[in-house]
């Protein structure tokens, strides 16, 4: 058993041919998929996605990139979208200064909403963070002293000490297929390190595929390439990690009823 704790099947890239990737994905022994939601406008066809496919699972959210464009998405309407059966997540949300797509400020306020949406809901937080670590850590330490929520780093690149913090705060880490790339080293030495019961695996799809997909447009299917490197980078079997990474995701998204038993 395997889960891709993150993709994002309505994209460019998987939409025009979804159905047969969630075909090769049930063929290469994916047995759940986390359709992630990034901006309003995609919020019905990640959800109706969900609803046809009884092995695919959405949530709600604004990426950073869009906060600037969705000031009007408060808590109460991610609490709303989220009372939904197929909605287990609250994300993904974070902070991006790489590009800096938004402003800063209203990253951040984005940012606050969806963690109160997530400690109101008792659904995990989904977590982007890219060349924000002391700003993302300071704003999920200064939430967690005003109330309880846990969640997931997706698509882990940041520093091991990030990694540790983020861990101390009861999250999990969820590793892509960069950990595949030759350049990879700081994060595969991490990677290698990270506490089993605390990993997950995911695509990120249709962005990031693994080695050896390299240059395609990544699809689920591709998280077994992932997961076999990383077992193999720490002295783990597939059957093993594949068997922690989803016993962790179906903890974490415990909303998540009716699925195949790990």
């Amino acid at each position: 058993m395997l889960i891709d704790s993150h993709c994002h099947l309505n994209y460019k890239g998987l939409i025009e041919d979804q159905q047969n990737v969630l075909e090769r994905a049930r063929a290469s022994g994916i047995d759940l998929m986390l359709n992630i939601a990034t901006r309003e406008s995609e919020w019905d066809a990640v959800l109706d996605t969900a609803i046809r496919a009884p092995d695919v699972w959405a949530t709600v959210g604004i990426h950073p990139h869009e906060a600037d464009e969705h000031p009007h998405i408060d808590t109460a309407k991610l609490v709303a979208r989220a009372a939904h059966p197929r909605v287990v997540g609250i994300g993904e949300t974070g902070l991006d200064y790489y590009y800096d797509h938004s402003d800063r400020d209203r990253q951040r306020s984005s940012f606050r909403s969806h963690i109160v949406a997530a400690r109101e809901t008792g659904l995990p937080l989904i977590v982007h963070t890219r060349d924000a670590e002391e700003d993302t850590l300071a704003v999920m330490r200064d939430e967690m002293e005003k109330g309880a929520y846990t969640g997931v780093i997706h698509c882990f690149t940041a520093s091991g000490a990030f990694a540790d913090a983020a861990l101390e705060l009861g999250f999990y880490i969820s590793i892509s297929g960069i950990v595949t790339f030759k350049s990879a080293k700081d994060l595969q030495e991490t990677a290698a390190r990270l506490p089993l019961d605390r990993l997950l695996v995911e695509t990120d799809s249709p962005f990031l595929a693994p080695v050896p997909h390299r240059g395609k447009s990544c699809e689920p299917a591709f998280v077994a390439d992932t997961a076999r490197f990383l077992a193999d980078l720490r002295g783990e079997s597939i059957e093993d990690l594949a068997a922690a990474t989803s016993a962790n995701f179906l903890r974490l998204f415990a909303k998540i009823e009716g699925r195949p038993q790990a």
